[in-house]
């Protein structure tokens, strides 16, 4: 197998992977290409085995063909990590088997047991097993039961039992609550690895060497120094194919009290005690128990739309109302801008921006930190408007990297200010292409690191944010639901929301 020289990290420990949901997209599109290309690092380890639990009736070999050509895609696509290698695929795959399983039926995870100590024996996996949850989340609690029915979660002395659960987590504060209850009466919160794939993006996780190890920075990171914060997450895509389920959630549910919250909690956490997982995610959890929608409620500052038929780039594409299993009158958002204050000691009085869409002009996820300007403009002729503001952009994607605006003079005769930007992209600098992010967090399960996974604690301060918003549409209904069309960059209100305040949005190009 090619070896990643550059990566540092040693393979993880011995241990088997099951996947539920083994057939569906997230599978193909994510978690295997994750795996190929810890595979092509030599971070897997000799002693794994992978295998796919699911409903549909497949052999082995039809659920390998099945993900081989998607790797070969994936792999081969512009911007890939690695290019397909034939020796790493044929690695993983020869690790690879199936079994079509019930969710809900005792008699399945009696099947998984034997095959899981099958694989201690032929794969000698050492009795370590990592479950994955890629499944609907109405099913979270009932494998979390089955599992511990069977004692395939029980932890023996040196043999771990670790779950992934993908979002979402929950739909609301109640059902938050209720589910971590339900799991937590089964397993340890030590066991539970509820994934984020935003975290495992390197600029995300440069954030806090990029703040605690600068001194630079570090100084200016405050009330004092920091006029407002932009937090921006948006895709060109529609609902795709998701529409049934993207009725019952929408884009507030979907993205603030994961997504979005997780990126401001990195963003404004203060320094933990030391990187130990623990005093990480207390830090974060702290952030976002401090925030609080700003002063008129959730009415004067939340923006909801939903998009309209529109152009992205050169295509046509139709408005939400118009895609599969999208109800003709449906008031689902498509998009939300939310301001709120982080209340704490560091960041009073600073507001936060944060705004998530589909359909938006471009594929951005990015924080934007404006400084506060000088307190005078000593070239007020030369700039009749005062010196440009300075800018902190850190890109999360596409384009990862850092990027810093100021003003400096322009080259000649005259004291004339201009606009420059000094820019970082992980690409140019260390030579590596982003990868699906689910690689760093793949393998922090296997070492048993929970650093950049969500605590319950964490989870539920953030539903505890939106559940005001939740409560007043639901009592309002959809009368204050605004249009945008497809390809823009958003509902004028968003725009609005900003101008109140004298500020406006970095475009979203």
């Amino acid at each position: 197998m090619p070896h990643d020289k550059d990566s540092g990290a040693q393979p993880a420990g011995p241990c088997a992977l099951v996947i539920f949901g083994a057939a569906g997209d997230l599978t193909k599109r994510l978690v295997v290409p994750a795996l190929y290309n810890l595979t092509c690092a030599q971070l897997l380890p000799e002693e794994f085995a992978l295998i796919g639990f699911d409903l549909a009736d497949h052999s082995d070999e039809d659920w390998r063909n099945s993900l081989t050509e998607m790797v070969e895609q994936f792999a081969n696509s512009d911007g890939s990590k690695y290019a397909f290698n034939r020796d790493a695929w044929n690695f993983l795959a020869s690790r690879m088997s199936y079994m079509k399983g019930d969710l809900t039926k005792p008699e399945s995870y009696g099947q998984l047991k034997s095959k899981l100590e099958e694989a201690d024996k032929t794969q000698h996996t050492g009795g370590n097993y990592l479950f994955y949850l890629a499944v609907a989340d109405r099913f979270f609690g009932t494998v979390v039961e089955q599992l511990g029915k069977s004692c395939l979660s029980c932890e023996k002395p040196g043999h771990w039992r670790r779950i992934v659960i993908e979002k979402p987590f929950g739909h609301d504060l109640q059902s938050a609550q209720a589910l971590d209850h339900e799991i937590l009466d089964i397993v340890s919160e030590r066991q539970i690895y509820r994934i984020d794939h935003f975290l495992g993006k390197e600029t995300v996780q440069n954030l806090m060497m990029f703040r605690f190890a600068n001194g630079l920075f570090e100084p200016l990171w405050n009330r004092d120094r920091i006029d407002h914060v932009q937090i921006t997450v948006a895709e060109t895509v529609g609902v795709e194919k998701r529409g049934r389920f993207y009725e019952s959630t929408g884009a507030l549910r979907d993205m603030i009290p994961n997504h979005g919250f997780q990126l401001l909690a990195m963003t404004a956490m203060e320094a933990p005690n030391s990187f130990d997982a623990n005093d990480v995610r207390a830090e974060k959890a702290k952030v976002v128990e401090a925030v609080r929608v700003c002063d008129g409620g959730a009415k004067c500052n939340v923006v909801r739309g939903q998009y309209s038929a529109g152009k992205i780039g050169d295509e046509q594409v139709p408005g939400y109302r118009q895609e599969p299993d999208v109800a003709p009158n449906s008031p689902v958002e498509t998009y939300v801008a939310f301001k709120f204050l982080v209340d704490n000691w560091r960041w009073s009085g600073v507001p936060f921006y944060l705004r998530t869409g589909k359909r938006l002009a471009r594929k951005k996820t990015q924080i934007a930190i404006k400084f506060k300007g000088v307190p005078c403009a000593l070239m007020r002729e030369e700039v009749s408007s005062g010196p440009a503001p300075n800018w902190l952009l850190i890109r999360i994607q596409p384009d990862e990297g850092i990027a810093l605006e100021f003003g400096a003079k322009v080259p000649g005769p005259r004291m004339k200010l201009g606009d420059v930007r000094m820019d970082f992209k992980y690409q140019d600098y260390f030579g590596t292409a982003p990868a699906t992010g689910y690689e760093t967090l793949l393998y922090d399960v296997m070492m048993g690191d929970p650093t950049l996974f969500q605590r319950a604690d964490n989870i539920e301060a953030g539903w505890a944010v939106v559940q005001p918003v939740l409560d007043m549409w639901a009592k309002n209904g959809p009368g204050d639901l605004q249009f945008y069309a497809a390809g823009s960059q958003g509902p004028a209100a968003a725009d609005e929301l900003l101008a109140r305040d004298g500020r406006a949005w970095r475009p979203i190009n």
